[in-house]
């Protein structure tokens, strides 16, 4: 016993120790969270407790796996696989096997996964006659987890005027009625879905005192891990099942709260000295992860929050870099500091790919990245998502570019003829698909040729093949008349995408609008960056010319799949519960980081300042932050102002480069020096832009009407310059400027934002 205790510090030794009574352990990021539950549980088992009245619950399989590998390393096989250890849903479904019963279930009911549910959402709408498009299966469902976790019944939803309001102002009255047929057909099929096992458990222990006196009984010492991401409804289980011998000891990090959008109330880790006034408070605050200076600057960040449980951690680790800041002046720049940071490191440090991770606020934001680490021969590899040409949306949109090009891509055809959905229904198309085959033509060949439409599709769907071919063919006769930009923004808006998406305003469907967002983002950008090298001016890109160089990008080398040398790239959300040695944080801009959807409250802004802090502590060795002073949105160039956060951070712990690619540590021989000065390189013309002052937010640019030949004008990025001629008219009026420090530049002059000087 002695031994065991011997490898816990102070603060840990006391979260095992006290078995008896509430606890409340407040876990700082890096401090041995994991190392303190596992010994809690062998010195209990070391005590003499039951192994069988231990219930442990975590809130992921990998988590309880590792934790009953170190219990049954500490104190062996016979006691350790007793206890009562996994996820919230794994430990409640094995309850509701026995009880199952009295609620009506049989003991082999079923569990319906995220695919399942979903079939069968689409099998009820159709059932309904709802228009899936109005009532999208992804929507639906989540309304409907959304009330179950709070432990709403069908019945209680439809009674709910408030409820019922919003549903009616979303121009979806029916979810209710559908959240009814939905639990009914559940029933009828015997089975669950995931949010089932919490609601069922808390109606087990509310209506039958029996089962609540019995596990009562049995567990009579609990353990809850990451208790800041509780629900509602597993707030309830923990706190019935615990109010008899009142042993729970709940671990957790209010600092590292992030998953509101899921459910989780930070209130219940803040409440919990209200829950059990006679708790005993136990901080862990000592970071055995990270450096000195990756620690302060967490510390100064998340002190700004109001709502919080206060610590202070720390560290006995070195000093350390100080925290790099990469100024960009676009997205794609960024993407370019980033990729070229990680190969300097590589070269100077001798790091492997896979002591770097790249941290990002959507997931929209990893294109610029992916094709700056392509060109720079870094292999990555992205976890908590697609790579961003691999999303469905990105490939939806893709493929009527690739249509547009090239006609006879029946994979691209195939995907789209119907989506998004236009009546032509799964059998025509399969139809299609056996007559091309049987004529030996292409589908395309075969829908331009009435005469071999196959007889057995009726008339409706071929008319509606017609309205389709000929929209790909109106589509063609622009793409020698129009841009790339424009042409791609023109077929977005015709199909519709975007429109669906919008039908979905779950996180899940806005990060989709968010995607084909960046995909129209990065046309623009491939456009302004084609320039006739010997004039400087800009030349007209096609559509085929980005799908060319897609192609190029997306056909790269792979690496031998079992080589695991891979950068990760990932949301920070995705990140929760790891660390690297180099960590990039990129996009710390106002409006994406914190998210402008985040701004309205305190209580949104306190979770994203969270999460901002959750970016930090999974840095080991070296943090680098960086944002871009603009970004296309929609195709419209914006001008970004870093985030708040950076500001957050004390002065002192930011790097200033003496020259590029230098890194520093922080020492009296190094004074660091303040944000104002930052700027990061790996290139002469990378560093000469980076080097730029700040854009300033004051500067108000003068109307496009109001600019003529010969005035002397100032643009943010290119500094000062004069016109030297003018041409076109409207939307299309566009300026060649002379300027100082850059040479000739033509620009369109609504988007140009000049200054008259």
């Amino acid at each position: 016993m002695n031994d065991l205790l011997q490898q816990l510090n102070e603060p840990q030794q006391q979260a095992v120790q006290n078995i008896n009574g509430p606890v409340m352990v407040i876990a700082g990021a890096g401090s041995g969270k994991t190392r303190a539950l596992t010994y809690r549980i062998a010195y209990m088992l070391q005590q003499g407790v039951d192994a069988f009245s231990i219930l442990a619950l975590t809130f992921t399989n990998k988590a309880a796996r590792e934790m009953k590998q170190r219990v049954l390393q500490l104190v062996g096989d016979q006691e350790g696989r007793n206890v009562w250890m996994g996820t919230f849903h794994s430990i409640f479904a094995r309850i509701l096997r026995v009880e199952g019963h009295l609620l009506g279930y049989p003991s082999n009911f079923s569990i319906y996964d995220t695919d399942d549910t979903k079939q069968l959402m689409r099998t009820i709408l159709k059932e309904l006659n709802l228009d899936p498009k109005v009532y999208k299966p992804s929507y639906v469902l989540h309304r409907i987890s959304n009330a179950k976790s709070n432990l709403f019944t069908a019945e209680d939803y439809l009674n709910n005027p408030d409820i019922q309001t919003a549903d009616y102002q979303a121009g979806k009255p029916l979810i209710g009625d559908i959240f009814k047929t939905y639990n009914a057909r559940l029933r009828r099929a015997n089975a669950m879905d995931f949010d089932d096992l919490l609601f069922n458990t808390n109606v087990l222990l509310r209506d039958f005192p029996d089962v609540l006196y019995k596990y009562q009984h049995r567990f009579k010492y609990i353990l809850v891990d990451e208790y800041q991401d509780t629900n509602h409804a597993q707030y309830l289980i923990i706190k019935r099942i615990a109010a008899l011998n009142e042993n729970i000891c709940v671990v957790g990090d209010d600092a590292q709260s992030i998953y509101a959008f899921r459910g989780a109330n930070i209130q219940n880790i803040l409440n919990y000295k209200n829950d059990y006034p006679d708790h005993r408070l136990i901080r862990l605050e000592q970071n055995y992860r990270s450096t000195k200076t990756i620690v302060a600057a967490a510390n100064k960040v998340i002190e700004n929050n109001k709502d919080q449980i206060k610590k202070k951690v720390w560290t006995d680790k070195e000093v350390g870099e100080l925290i790099s800041v990469l100024r960009a002046t676009s997205d794609n720049e960024e993407g370019v500091l980033v990729a070229n940071a990680i190969f300097g490191a590589k070269m100077s440090e001798q790091r492997n790919n896979k002591d770097f991770v790249i941290l990002y606020r959507t997931n929209a934001q990893s294109r610029s990245i992916e094709e700056a680490l392509r060109k720079q021969g870094i292999a990555y590899r992205i976890y908590g998502g697609l790579s961003f040409y691999a999303r469905k949306e990105v490939k939806d949109l893709l493929s009527y570019f690739r249509l547009v090009i090239n006609p006879q891509d029946e994979e691209a055809l195939i995907r789209v003829i119907n989506y998004p959905a236009r009546g032509i229904g799964k059998t025509s198309i399969e139809r299609l698909i056996v007559a091309a085959n049987e004529q030996q033509i292409s589908i395309w060949e075969l829908i331009n040729e009435p005469s071999l439409m196959p007889h057995d599709i009726n008339r409706g769907a071929v008319a509606k093949i017609n309205d389709f071919a000929n929209m790909i063919k109106s589509f063609q006769a622009q793409h020698e008349t129009k841009n790339a930009f424009e042409l791609a923004k023109h077929i977005n808006t015709s199909v519709g995408l975007v429109k669906v998406l919008k039908e979905d305003d779950s996180p899940e469907g806005i990060s989709r609008i968010e995607n084909i967002e960046e995909l129209l983002n990065a046309i623009m950008e491939f456009s302004d960056k084609q320039v006739d090298e010997a004039t400087g001016e800009q030349i007209g890109v096609k559509l085929a010319d980005f799908m060319q160089d897609i192609a190029l990008l997306t056909d790269a080398d792979k690496k031998d799949p079992e080589d695991d040398d891979y950068v990760s790239m990932m949301t920070i959300h995705a990140a929760k519960g790891l660390e690297f040695p180099y960590v990039f944080v990129v996009g710390i801009e106002e409006n994406l980081f914190p998210s402008v959807q985040s701004l309205s409250t305190r209580a949104d802004l306190e979770e994203e300042r969270r999460l901002f802090y959750v970016a930090i502590t999974r840095a080991e060795t070296k943090l680098t932050l960086s944002y871009a002073e603009s970004r296309y949105r929609w195709g419209n160039l914006s001008l970004c102002e870093p985030s708040r956060f950076l500001e957050e951070i004390d002065e002192s712990l930011i790097d200033k480069p003496r020259r590029a690619g230098m890194r520093r540590k922080a020492s009296a021989e190094n004074p660091p020096t303040g944000l104002s000065s930052i700027a990061q390189a790996t290139s002469p013309k990378l560093a000469q832009l980076a080097a730029k002052p700040l854009l300033d937010e004051n500067f108000e640019a003068s109307e496009p009407d109001d600019l003529q030949n010969g005035m002397a004008v100032t643009h943010q990025k290119f500094g000062k310059g004069k016109i030297v001629s003018i041409e076109g008219a409207g939307a299309n009026r566009k300026a060649t400027v002379q300027f100082v420090a850059y040479g000739q530049k033509q620009l369109l002059l609504k988007f140009a934002r000049l200054k008259i000087v």
